[in-house]
């Protein structure tokens, strides 16, 4: 049963890969690109392959229905240089409430320094700066229906902002997250960012124009405003499978993958490994985007350590990943957590 579980999983996504050769991939054809981002290091590393691993505070971004299995508090914060010298953080925070689910907020913030403002006429500079950002803030809820099967749901606000222009909207994530009788292999599937387009208003789309410029006596000027399109935000179906190669009381070897059907891309997957020696040092690595043409992510790996603070059952974490990004270099993230 469980290689003919995994020939559905690999066959599916194969027809998945046919079909798009005659397709429209509609690349860049969404707003809000920042929520594409894997945001902490332990899934980055893994190849981006989370959706049904479980017990990690991240599991909010990538499957909110692996949120139920944290202990009794977790925090986690992120930074890393992403590309282009853009700044990428991620702060979270969740709380188990025992019978009654987990709880999680989170906020994921994309920014770039200041820039000059530059014009035709003044290609130098105006003696302006402006600037562009993106924010996401998360509320997550989480909970056990079974000792085997967990559901879980977010609830985001998104906005995007360039100079006096902005763009905001809120979406929605579901997750589900099961485990099999299969010698516990699990099974997850999750869809994010469902949720209105986005469409930029503001102050820089405003202008003034006379209305007839032929004849004079009428009304000089009139204030108008530019009209711009309204853009989809980036919709992911993720479906995964995740479990233990190698499973004692010291080491634990976990294999991980995922297929996702994006709304503005092909099909692709991700495949991930971490191994773990007694639940405190942890080596990883993982490949994303095989099988989408034209990529320019693919190697992954990283590392981490869980450090017992005295005599508490506290937990420090630290998280490191590398993302290989071809002809754009790499992406580095670290991460500080604690679990209590």
């Amino acid at each position: 049963m469980k290689k003919l579980i995994l020939i559905i999983f690999s066959f599916s996504v194969a027809i998945g890969q046919l079909d798009n050769i005659t397709t429209i991939t509609k690349t860049g054809t969404t707003a809000a690109q920042f929520l594409k981002i894997g945001v902490d290091p332990r899934g980055s590393s893994m190849g981006n392959a989370f959706t049904a691993m479980s017990g990690d505070i991240s599991s909010m971004y990538w499957n909110p229905a692996g949120l139920a299995s944290i202990g009794k508090m977790e925090t986690i914060f992120v930074n890393a240089n992403w590309l282009a010298g853009i700044n990428f953080n991620f702060t979270a925070i969740a709380l188990n409430l025992g019978q009654n689910g987990v709880i999680g907020f989170s906020m994921t913030n994309l920014s770039i320094p200041k820039e000059l403002v530059r014009t035709v006429e003044k290609p130098n500079g105006t003696g302006e700066y402006f600037d562009a950002g993106d924010l996401a803030m998360n509320i997550s809820y989480a909970r056990r229906l079974t000792n085997k099967f967990s559901i879980g749901s977010n609830i985001k606000y998104i906005r995007q902002s360039i100079w006096h222009a902005n763009a905001t909207t809120i979406a929605a994530d579901l997750g589900a997250l099961f485990i099999t009788p299969f010698k516990n292999i699990r099974l997850g599937a999750s869809l994010s960012n469902y949720g209105p387009d986005m469409e930029m208003t503001g102050r820089d789309q405003k202008f003034s124009m006379d209305p007839d410029p032929i004849n004079e006596g009428n009304v000089e000027f009139v204030n108008a405003m530019y009209e711009t399109d309204k853009f989809p935000i980036p919709l992911i179906f993720r479906v995964g499978l995740a479990g233990e190669i190698i499973n004692t009381d010291k080491n634990r070897l976990s294999l991980a993958m995922d297929a996702l059907h994006p709304n503005d891309n092909s099909e692709w997957m991700n495949i991930g490994v971490e191994y773990s020696f007694a639940e405190t040092f942890f080596v990883r690595g993982g490949m994303t985007t095989l099988f989408r043409k034209d990529t320019e992510e693919g190697l992954t790996f990283g590392t981490g350590i869980n450090y017992k603070i005295g005599r508490s059952a506290t937990q420090l974490k630290l998280d490191y990943s590398y993302a290989a990004f071809g002809r754009l270099k790499n992406v580095q993230r670290f991460a500080l957590g604690f679990k209590f």
